[in-house]
């Protein structure tokens, strides 16, 4: 059997996913399973023994526009799939499979594209399903028939192959990271909008204040687009960070990650990565809700105050950004301290 799986767009989001995907390739073993998706988001998913292919959706380039996708519909109708599972909602997703004449489409009936599914599920009601995002795929892929119960994981984790480890390692040693340093991880950015992101000013603070007590190296990781973010961090460093801002792709972060000892940042996909490969985190919360999208770890203390407004789940404040800016930087020093002490006694 060959199947066809649609991930999802955000990074965050394809990490959730990852029991769903797991689910599916402990039931069908002997199947050839290829995952679509945003190069981005395809490159999350390399080493994780879930698929046999990668097939990247660029509809940024040469998959743009109609006949872009046309053209991709026709690659993936050439590899007759025997089935489409779609982990992404978007009407977009049916619309391919379709295409790609793939005779069985499996995928949640919402977006008006119920008629291109031969298989279209009901949408999970309020409290059908526990609120976090990773029971949303495991419970498509149950309503498929493929599993006949969800399990509840407590830790979603990635898989680094060592190689790749050690090449992370010599690449931070070259920007200047200390051999025996602790290495803070700073993820200032969210690409979903600017009301996900606590000031630059409180996240220098709590950086200088962890620098002079316990001499970190401080290392700052963004997209280009967040490349202000992170000069505005820098600018107030009394010591200057590893600013590897833009400097990075989405594929080497698992690794890079993987080397450092405690990530502090926004609800993002960094935070998600961070956690997944199983560094302590210390996760800022304002428009959006961790009861639905905290990372899936036992290591990660949840810091937030939440207005009346929140969760709005809005990409901009519309007011005063107040569920940030009442996030103080003594409050995420004070989610910081445990677990400092628990990575002394792990370094020691």
């Amino acid at each position: 059997m060959k199947i066809l799986i649609r991930a999802t767009n955000w990074v965050g989001d394809a990490i959730m996913a990852l029991p769903a995907l797991r689910a599916v390739r402990g039931r069908f073993p002997e199947a050839e399973i290829a995952i679509v998706a945003r190069p981005y988001g395809a490159e999350i998913y390399r080493d994780q023994q879930i698929c046999d292919r990668l097939i990247h959706y660029d509809p940024q380039g040469v998959h743009g526009g109609f006949s872009g996708r046309e053209r991709l519909a026709a690659e993936l109708r050439a590899q007759r799939f025997d089935v489409a599972l779609l982990l992404q909602n978007a009407f977009d997703a049916a619309w391919l499979a379709w295409r790609a004449k793939i005779p069985e489409r499996i995928g949640y009936a919402r977006d008006g594209r119920s008629f291109l599914l031969t298989k279209a599920l009901p949408v999970p009601k309020l409290g059908e399903i526990p609120a976090h995002e990773k029971f949303y795929y495991l419970e498509l892929v149950r309503r498929a028939g493929w599993i006949e119960s969800v399990s509840d994981e407590s830790f979603i984790r990635m898989n680094v192959p060592e190689e790749k480890q050690r090449q992370a390692s010599e690449f931070l040693a070259q920007w200047g990271s200390r051999p025996h340093a602790l290495r803070i991880a700073i993820g200032a950015g969210a690409s979903y909008g600017s009301a996900k992101c606590w000031p630059p000013s409180r996240f220098a603070e709590v950086a200088n204040h962890l620098q002079s007590q316990t001499g970190a190296d401080i290392i700052l990781f963004g997209t280009v687009a967040e490349t202000a973010v992170s000069n505005a961090i820098a600018t107030e460093l009394r010591r200057p960070p590893l600013d590897l801002t833009g400097k990075t792709a989405i594929a080497d972060l698992p690794a890079l990650l993987s080397q450092c000892h405690l990530f502090i940042g926004n609800d993002s996909g960094a935070m998600h990565v961070a956690a997944a490969v199983g560094l302590p985190v210390v996760a800022i919360f304002g428009p959006t809700d961790p009861q639905g999208t905290a990372p899936v770890t036992p290591r990660c203390t949840v810091v937030q105050e939440k207005p009346y407004c929140s969760p709005c789940f809005l990409r901009r404040c519309p007011t005063d950004h107040r569920c940030m800016t009442r996030v103080t930087a003594d409050m995420v020093e004070a989610a910081v301290k445990p677990w400092l002490s628990s990575i002394e006694v792990q370094r020691a």
